[in-house]
């Protein structure tokens, strides 16, 4: 039985529906029909009720700290289960990260390179914890970019997932995002260092978001029908294993893309 984790920017109905969202919840509910084993994690965004969604905070795999740029963050993992669903979402969440989003749909678009560092290092560690090993890692958005940097070039030697292939799913995303000017220092851990990055703009943008994504994973996704023409240069300059758009009936596609990696 293979084992999926997947890692997601929204996952539907957590958060209202949008291209991420829905996929975010479609994707994990169809590879688990098909009899694979999986695993999903998504921000707990500010926004999210916890009474209505059911979440709950998991002691056991909270209670560390994650440093980043020098500060301590704390790290809180929460559990609630997709409503007439068997599937279970783990929430990264941190209150200056995710608590403060304020509105009632709203995803903070500032300084949102550390919060996404965050959210990567997060899932790892916990997956470190959860001690489930997935032979796939398919990652969803641009909130999980910095997995397959992490994974490759900092936890290359953690049980858990480094013999895991990663696919990143690449959407045309419609936020307004703002990334910092120290990204880089920000992103420095472990074997990861500001020197290692300088292929990369000093001032960090959505593209070389996306390129970091591209070049660390094992197999890219078109998530969204037509990706800009700037995303498919970075895919046909890493020569990365590409899929393109499948459309609506995605399940076996996707599956038999696994199997290539």
């Amino acid at each position: 039985m293979k084992k999926v984790l997947f890692i997601n920017h929204e996952i539907s109905p957590f958060v209202p529906d949008s291209e991420l969202s829905v996929m975010g919840c479609r994707l994990p509910q169809a590879i688990q029909d098909s009899g694979c084993e999986i695993r999903t994690f998504m921000p707990k965004w500010g926004h999210i009720n916890e009474r209505r969604g059911q979440l709950h905070e998991v002691q056991r795999l909270s209670g560390m700290n994650i440093i980043i740029n020098d500060t301590d963050h704390p790290l809180i993992i929460k559990v609630a289960s997709i409503p007439q669903t068997k599937i279970q979402v783990y929430f990264i969440d941190n209150e200056e990260y995710f608590i403060k989003a304020k509105g009632e749909d709203e995803i903070p678009t500032t300084n949102c390179g550390e919060r996404a560092i965050f959210f990567a290092r997060g899932v790892i560690e916990t997956m470190k914890k959860l001690r489930w090993s997935p032979d796939i890692i398919h990652c969803q958005g641009w909130m999980s970019a910095f997995v397959p940097l992490y994974i490759k070039q900092a936890y290359q030697d953690e049980p858990s997932v480094c013999n895991a292939k990663i696919v990143s799913s690449l959407f045309n995303s419609t936020q307004d995002v703002i990334l910092e000017d120290d990204l880089k220092q920000c992103i420095a851990f472990k074997d990861i260092t500001v020197d290692s990055l300088s292929e990369y703009s000093d001032k960090f943008t959505m593209n070389d978001l996306a390129r970091l994504a591209i070049q660390n994973s094992d197999g890219v996704i078109a998530g969204s029908a037509d990706l800009k023409e700037s995303i498919m240069k970075e895919v046909e300059a890493a020569g990365t294993k590409y899929l393109a758009y499948p459309g609506e009936d995605f399940k076996d596609a996707y599956l038999n893309f696994y199997d290539t990696l």
